[in-house]
């Protein structure tokens, strides 16, 4: 799947799914925010339950930028997830 772009306080944040199936299944998807931060990468994750098509993809692309932009507001870093193996 095509990672997505968006641009948050003038950073440019890549965004794709997680992958990482969770015991509600189509219920909840997870989100990966990374970028290159200078001396290293910066990932923070989210997870959001889709409000129509339960397809991961589709409703990935069915988000709006705004929907992205309050999903990064929401996110945490990578080290307090198991999407990304609780890495720094």
């Amino acid at each position: 799947m095509p990672a997505r772009s968006l641009q948050v306080d003038g950073q440019k944040w890549d965004i794709h799914p997680s992958g990482y199936i969770t015991q509600y299944t189509q219920d909840e998807y997870g989100l990966i925010f990374s970028r290159d931060a200078g001396n290293g990468r910066e990932v923070r994750v989210t997870r959001y339950s889709p409000q129509g098509t339960r397809s991961r993809e589709q409703s990935f692309a069915e988000l709006s930028d705004s929907q992205l932009k309050e999903l990064f507001e929401q996110s945490q870093p990578s080290f307090t997830s198991p999407e990304a193996g609780y890495e720094r």
